[in-house]
């Protein structure tokens, strides 16, 4: 007879709210076969909230990333220096001087009672 430890696995619960909407993860929950997990899901969370969708995983289905594998995209993210914008830092000041510069509205208007006179 198999161990009751083994009897049960833990399946993860996703939802989507709209059509629009991304699955998002709701809890984990311990069932004996996938049929049962999608029907405790189904009654522990669809009658809470309306939902259009569920799916319903085997966390051992799920891959994770490896330590070697977060490590390379952490090290291919930290070379996009050029996406920033430190570079353009000088610029704010740069319309600023440009700006003052520039005729404003009460300036137009003395002109022409300069004018007038």
């Amino acid at each position: 007879m198999a161990k009751e430890s083994d009897f049960y696995q833990v399946y993860e619960v996703f939802s989507r709210r709209g059509n629009k909407a991304p699955m998002q993860h709701q809890f984990s929950l311990l069932a004996p076969n996938k049929e049962m997990a999608m029907l405790m899901a189904q009654e522990n969370f669809m009658r809470r909230e309306e939902v259009i969708d569920v799916w319903v995983v085997r966390q051992s289905d799920i891959r994770k990333m490896t330590s070697e594998e977060r490590q390379g995209l952490t090290n291919r993210l930290d070379n996009k220096e050029y996406r920033t914008t430190k570079g353009y830092g000088y610029l704010r000041q740069k319309w600023k001087e440009k700006e003052q510069g520039m005729l404003d509205e009460k300036e137009i208007m003395s002109w022409r009672e300069v004018k007038r006179k």
